[in-house]
């Protein structure tokens, strides 16, 4: 959640924000299974997303709060999340006799090193995206705009190799709305496995969201048609190229709610403005909260997997949420 918008909000209920801690052993966590994703019904398909289960889960560890975005090992089972508080978790999920979400565990959490291997503030170690490719972690920075290239393995012990280029200019990121999400492209796909990064509420002067290819022959900026008041929390790539958006909105009157768009990959384009169809749209008669991170993992079926993971701000009245779909179409 971001303190230009939404300060208001967190700041009424008393959210806390924890200090970045040395990593200590395991974390503990309890979870609790959630079967409904509309409050009240047993429905399961809401369009073509077939909702498979979830889980509320807490710890008595306070850094355990703030998950930005996550990203799943090619197991589907272990994971990377980086928490906007600026540190790394790394666990892998548990699943029921069913096949369901049930709990998480082998939880560490590392601080995110800046460069010159040191333990940065807020404001230069905000993380909100996260990308793994092939022998690097990549982490997208929204106050001191940039996209840091971290060794994998080991980045939860180093400092990062490289910033990589960023093509928008630097005066149009917002302080507190700059890159919102960083994903890897696949290489079969029209991008050819650049990374692409799309901001929370940078916009142009037509309202779009700012958003650019990192890498490749294709590198250079394009835009994400804005639908207020929806602003960009994450996204993933679907094995086919094409691009899932995660978003997010807020007001006092109307609360929380999330979405996500389909945006075709062939689409994407230096000098586009892109836009999808929405696959989900749900407010809080559902079991959502505030929906930061998507990705996309492949079920035991071969069918398309969406994990999504809510950002509670280290606050006691908001949860962290892991909710997973299937993809029907």
């Amino acid at each position: 959640m971001k303190l230009s918008r939404l300060v208001v909000w967190a700041g009424l209920f008393g959210a806390i924000a924890s200090p970045v801690a040395p990593a200590t052993d395991e974390v503990s966590v309890r979870a609790r299974i959630i079967t409904e994703f509309k409050f009240g019904s047993a429905e399961t398909r809401f369009g073509a997303l077939e909702f498979l289960g979830g889980i509320e889960f807490s710890s008595s560890d306070s850094r355990l709060q703030s998950l930005s975005s996550i990203r799943f090992r090619p197991d589907g089972e272990r994971f990377v999340s980086v928490l906007d508080t600026g540190s790394w978790l790394t666990g892998r999920i548990q699943r029921d006799a069913k096949g369901r979400l049930a709990n998480l565990t082998d939880l560490a959490i590392n601080p995110i090193l800046i460069r010159g291997g040191r333990v940065g503030s807020k404001y230069n170690s905000d993380a909100e995206g996260l990308a793994l490719r092939d022998g690097q972690a990549l982490v997208s920075f929204e106050q001191l705009h940039r996209v840091d290239a971290y060794p994998d393995p080991g980045f939860e012990t180093s400092a990062p190799l490289k910033s990589l280029d960023l093509p928008i200019p630097r005066h149009e990121f917002r302080m507190n709305a700059g890159m919102e999400t960083v994903a890897v492209s696949p290489p079969t796909g029209p991008l050819k496995g650049a990374p692409v990064a799309v901001t929370e509420h940078s916009l142009d002067d037509q309202g779009n969201l700012f958003a650019a290819i990192l890498e490749g022959p294709l590198k250079g900026v394009f835009t994400v048609v804005r639908h207020d008041p929806f602003d960009a929390t994450d996204g993933a790539f679907l094995p086919n190229g094409d691009f899932l958006l995660l978003e997010r909105r807020f007001s006092f009157l109307g609360g929380l709610g999330m979405r996500i768009r389909l945006i075709r990959g062939d689409s994407i384009r230096p000098g586009a403005a892109v836009d999808g169809e929405v696959l989900l749209e749900a407010d809080m008669g559902y079991a959502i909260d505030n929906m930061e991170g998507l990705d996309v993992i492949t079920g035991p079926e071969g069918k398309p997997h969406l994990i999504l993971i809510s950002d509670d701000n280290g606050n006691l009245l908001q949860r962290n949420v892991m909710l997973e779909f299937r993809l029907t179409q």
